[in-house]
């Protein structure tokens, strides 16, 4: 059995954090799947490994829908940490068929190609706006002051958010995407929990606003679906609205940031991209593979599967390292360079599936406005200061980005 005791694949090691893609390649080299003990998962490593399991139905992003906790082995989350998994488990990303197949073809209305694209005005007039105030001081942190604002804006558009309560969102946001780190501390559940249940109060005030008065907004729209025999509890609107929120801006704000930094460590890149703008497109989906947001993506083994000639048992969790996926080079050429041309570039960092991004295309348009606006505006963007990286591992980024105007 390949264990990976004597590699430098390492979490909590902030050399590792720093830059993963060489214990990436160590594990490649070593095998298709990996025992790791301080976790008790298997890595999976290779694009084709990570894209067939991603579509393999023995593997479930919950196991509660076909067995008990005893039954599967595992024990029962702490009494304590109820409101964050409540939460958690109610959202269509920790749910299987029927029940996510149900409340998807709910949300995916919110999302279809012409709604996506009668957001486009919106998305890119706002990454304007915030783009020219960060000119207009001069410069700033791209984080804070561009990459944060903009899909928090336009998720809370989408989801009839007040203007005025849309500061709490990120706090919370953080705090409870803090548990999808790997064995984290109880302070990091502690702050979740917090976060879960005040985001969850927050939301079920929000609904009893809009059952006495519907906008046009997602929750309204949830909410009429209900009423009309469409069946979603309450809890499952607050839980799919969180994730929404929580999904519909990690990724991006990651992106952006990941983005920027890898262009300012790459200038002849960067030099093309602004002599070209037509690059856009394929920039954004080089430097979502290139560093990756979302390194990590657990599925639990429903029934027994064997990869490479290594049995998998029932009861065992997967993690599919989407980081390493992104860059086999089985896959890519050169995966290790940088290069905004790639023209054959399937990165699964929007997973596949069934549970594929349902805001990809949405993603995809605030990443090009957000490019776009600062290109146009900030043509002489440079950074200001080497960026801290956030000590987390599964959701990667940046704590800040300094940049210059």
């Amino acid at each position: 059995m390949a264990a990976v005791s004597d590699l430098a694949f390492n979490p909590w090691d902030q050399a590792f954090l720093a830059d993963p893609y060489p214990a990436y390649a160590e594990l490649r080299a070593r095998g298709r799947v990996l025992h790791y003990e301080p976790t008790d998962q298997w890595l999976v490593p290779h694009h084709a490994d990570v894209s067939a399991l991603l579509r393999d139905r023995r593997l479930g992003r919950t196991y509660q829908h076909r067995f008990t906790h005893e039954d599967f082995g595992r024990t029962a989350p702490p009494a304590e940490h109820e409101p964050f998994h409540t939460l958690n488990d109610h959202g269509m990303l920790d749910l299987e068929p029927p029940d996510h197949t149900r409340i998807r073809r709910l949300v995916s209305k919110a999302f279809t190609p012409r709604t996506v694209e009668r957001l486009k005005p919106y998305v890119h007039a706002l990454a304007d706006e915030l783009v020219a105030g960060l000119v207009a001081a001069g410069g700033g942190d791209l984080l804070a002051d561009v990459a944060e604002p903009l899909p928090v804006a336009v998720i809370a558009e989408m989801l009839g958010i007040p203007e005025s309560d849309r500061a709490q969102l990120r706090p919370w946001s953080a705090d409870i995407c803090g548990m999808y780190e790997l064995n984290p501390s109880e302070a990091v559940a502690a702050r979740a929990v917090r976060a879960s249940a005040e985001f969850s109060e927050y939301l079920r005030e929000l609904i009893a606003a809009r059952r006495k008065e519907p906008g046009e907004d997602l929750v309204s729209g949830l909410i009429a679906a209900h009423d009309e025999g469409d069946r979603l509890t309450e809890q499952e609107m607050i839980s799919t609205a969180v994730l929404l929120l929580n999904a519909g801006h990690e990724a991006t704000v990651n992106a952006t940031v990941n983005g920027w930094w890898a262009l300012f460590r790459n200038p002849d890149q960067l030099a093309a991209l602004r002599a070209d703008r037509s690059l856009v497109p394929s920039a954004v989906e080089e430097l979502m593979r290139y560093d990756t947001p979302l390194q990590l993506f657990e599925r639990w083994v429903l029934d027994e599967i064997e990869i490479d000639g290594t049995t998998i048992p029932r009861g065992a969790e997967i993690a599919m390292l989407f980081g390493s996926a992104n860059h086999d080079p089985a896959v890519f050429a050169a995966p290790d360079r940088l290069d905004l041309t790639r023209k054959d570039n399937p990165h699964i960092s929007f997973s596949a599936g069934i549970h594929y991004c349902i805001g990809a295309p949405l993603a995809r348009i605030e990443l090009a406005a957000s490019m776009t606006a600062l290109l146009e505006r900030a043509p002489a963007l440079a950074l200001a200061a080497a960026p801290e990286r956030k000590p987390n591992f599964v959701i990667r980024g940046l704590a800040g980005l300094s940049v210059t105007v």
